[in-house]
């Protein structure tokens, strides 16, 4: 088995990801934050650890950084947290459903409404299309980290401070970026996260990071273990955002798979993933059949996240999965949950196979899955 769909979820994890979610399982068993015994404190202080850790991979003080079940569960909170009577959102044209959806969903809610900017390999034009859209009534501007089907990074930085001269919020959706790009609190005033994607950390896992300066309303509430007495929620974070009990042991396993980041850095863990992406698309380049969508070279990797989008020509892409699987390649065709993303690239209809690695994929990994494509191609 050769697993290539790591844009869905990193697999293999870090072995010591598994020994401390199977630790945490077994000894911080006891509800963190609910009682005053010792084995609730362990517990408490082992999840207090974990958001340590993740809190200083984005530059984020502990108390803002939000366990949350994912990515999605993220962005719904900074989302719907922001909408205000009448607000605009703007969103740019490579954005997940995780983005889309909430976003729509929150604008027709208040009466308010969504505008989409072009993202392009041209950083000052990406940052003029975002400033255009935006009008006095927008509450934030939406953008990921970088495409989930053809891996084109967004200048987050400069969109930034754009929005900080127009006083916007500004929220990046860090799915396919968190553990590979730099994005911390210099780039965004809300960061979304995925924990098991490039955080190596277990499904079930999220983050929502933020700098305190646009606060959220909740849309949930519930026990949280502070201000009991209360009948209304916490107004203060992490509490606000984490009604019920987490998913500890996923938590405290997360901050392990962060640790791994760290040790590793995310910069190493960028080039050796973009070698093996220049790899691919030079391989793909050069076999009859096969329709390449994005090419990543040695002179345009800084404006690309470690993923390729292809096709068998002729073949839907759910179908070429299908084969690549039969032979022990495993990627993912379709949509990806990005139909503007498709709309753009021209593949709306039928989708891509779409190749992503991890830290732990290995050249001979990638000629061995080139040499099967290349089969394939042939008999087709």
């Amino acid at each position: 088995m050769v697993y290539l769909d790591n844009a869905a979820t990193t697999y293999p994890k870090p072995r010591e990801v598994y020994r401390k979610w199977q630790t945490a399982m077994s000894v911080y068993g006891a509800n963190p934050g609910r009682s005053g015994y010792a084995f609730s404190e362990r517990t408490s202080e082992a999840v207090y650890k974990s958001r340590e850790e993740c809190a200083e991979l984005f530059g984020a003080d502990s108390e803002n950084t939000v366990f949350t079940l994912n990515c999605t569960h993220a962005l719904n909170f900074a989302i719907k947290g922001i909408a205000r009577n009448k607000c605009k959102f703007v969103v740019s044209d490579m954005e997940h459903n995780a983005v889309m959806r909430p976003a729509y969903a929150a604008a027709r809610a208040v009466g308010g409404e969504c505008a989409m900017f072009s993202a392009t390999e041209d950083v000052e034009q990406t940052v003029y299309n975002a400033e255009r859209a935006i009008d006095g009534n927008t509450v934030a501007v939406i953008c990921t980290a970088a495409s989930n089907v053809f891996g084109l990074r967004a200048p987050i930085r400069e969109i930034f401070e754009m929005c900080k001269r127009k006083h916007v919020c500004f929220i990046v959706d860090a799915a396919q970026g968190a553990g590979v790009l730099p994005i911390t609190l210099d780039d965004a005033n809300i960061i979304c996260a995925a924990g098991h994607k490039g955080l190596y950390g277990p499904m079930g896992t999220g983050l929502l990071v933020s700098d305190g300066n646009y606060p959220l309303e909740t849309i949930i509430e519930g026990g949280t273990g502070s201000v009991s007495e209360s009948i209304f929620q916490p107004d203060f974070p992490p509490d606000r955002f984490e009604s019920g009990t987490i998913n500890t042991a996923g938590a405290i396993a997360l901050g392990e798979g962060v640790k791994f980041v760290k040790r590793r850095t995310p910069k190493a863990i960028l080039n050796h993933e973009l070698a093996l992406c220049e790899r691919v698309c030079g391989g793909l380049g050069r076999i009859n059949g096969i329709t390449l969508y994005n090419r990543i070279t040695p002179e345009n990797r800084e404006s690309y996240a470690p993923v390729v989008s292809f096709n068998f020509e002729g073949v839907p892409s759910s179908e070429g999965a299908r084969i690549l699987s039969s032979r022990g390649f495993y990627l993912r065709g379709g949509l990806h949950c990005a139909p503007a993303a498709h709309k753009k690239l021209g593949t709306i209809d039928g989708g891509t196979i779409r190749f992503s690695p991890s830290a732990f994929t290995t050249a001979q990994e990638v000629e061995l899955f080139l040499r099967s494509v290349r089969q394939i191609a042939a008999g087709l």
